[in-house]
């Protein structure tokens, strides 16, 4: 994994989504046999264990026709074409709206293999992190000292 790909990951990192489970949560710590989480929507805290398979936002990509891109990418695409704000098309718009907007945020994404139910859980969870003020999905580039 190349250096800037994964610093533009570490962001999202400590966000999970659990199958079988509404909404986004952040991992509060990590015990042996399960996680600590803290759900975004409520911030009621509860254990995850190893068969809710939690998957890290970070560990996410979305396959384009050059290759994949990151998650934080498409979401820092979504932030900048909604100017911070919560997202113009509706998560539960017939898959036109859906696919014409993916279009917008990432224009290459690969129309065969990123299905509407894909964009619309992309669009509900940017709402989401928008709405519990997590938005810097890309980590900033530190600049190293240069020796002259």
């Amino acid at each position: 994994m190349s250096a800037q790909l994964e610093n533009n990951t570490k962001m999202l990192k400590k966000i999970l989504s659990l199958s079988g489970k509404p909404g986004l949560y952040r991992l509060i710590s990590q015990g042996r046999n399960m996680l600590v989480v803290e759900s975004l929507i409520n911030g009621k805290r509860m254990p995850s264990y190893a068969g809710d398979n939690a998957v890290s936002l970070g560990d996410i990509a979305v396959f384009t026709t050059e290759g994949d891109v990151p998650l934080a990418q498409v979401l820092e695409n979504i932030k900048i074409k909604e100017n911070g704000g919560k997202t113009a098309v509706d998560p539960k718009s017939d898959h036109y709206k859906l696919r014409a907007y993916m279009v917008e945020v990432l224009p290459n994404y690969d129309k065969d293999r990123v299905y509407p139910s894909d964009i619309k859980k992309m669009l509900t969870w940017y709402n989401l992190l928008i709405d519990s003020n997590i938005t810097d999905f890309l980590a900033e580039e530190k600049k190293e000292p240069t020796e002259e």
